[in-house]
């Protein structure tokens, strides 16, 4: 058995030893626009991709700048190498945890130049959380006992084809990385 994996683009992916050299835009986004938010317990298809655009989206509608929109449009980029894990499963895997830190630091460190401060990561936090807030009470229809985050783009949950999300993801990631904005 191979002990890397082979991306869409063809890259042989070794994730137990990441080489952001490896790291490919497209890859991301793809792969982003096909996995499931919830392990797929949802009651309609809403990937990965498309809540990680919802939060790019956020954080420039509040004022947060290209560099943080662009950490939240890539902050789930892990799981197109290492799979999306619930978040109650991943608390008890700490090892996973490390290697989730580590790979996504390789793609801070590859597309925004460096990993993120402790501001910036509290950020990223504060909107993550507060889609999740959203995922768990539209698309599990779990509710919630904190109140609804207040926030300037709300999630549309309508199905969409991966092919528009990929795109999508793909061009507001060329909006957001290019310096002349």
């Amino acid at each position: 058995m191979a002990e890397y994996i082979r991306t869409y683009s063809g890259v042989r992916f070794y994730p137990t030893e990441p080489d952001s050299a490896g790291f490919r835009i497209e890859d991301i986004a793809h792969a982003l626009s096909l996995i499931c938010r919830g392990n797929g317990h949802v009651h309609s298809f809403w990937s990965v991709g498309e809540h990680c655009i919802c939060c790019a989206k956020e954080a420039q509608a509040r004022g947060l700048g290209n560099r943080m929109a662009l950490a939240c449009l890539l902050h789930d980029a892990g799981e197109c190498y290492l799979s999306d894990i619930p978040r109650p499963f991943k608390k008890s895997l700490p090892e996973y945890r490390e290697q989730e830190d580590r790979m996504l630091d390789l793609i801070f460190e590859k597309f925004l130049g460096s990993g993120l401060t402790e501001e910036e990561q509290q950020n990223l936090k504060k909107i993550d959380d507060d889609f999740l807030w959203y995922d768990l009470e539209i698309l599990l229809e779990e509710p919630q006992s904190l109140p609804e985050p207040a926030v300037h783009v709300k999630p549309d949950y309508r199905v969409r084809p991966f092919e528009e999300v990929e795109r999508e993801y793909l061009d507001l990631f060329r909006k957001l990385s290019d310096p002349g904005i």
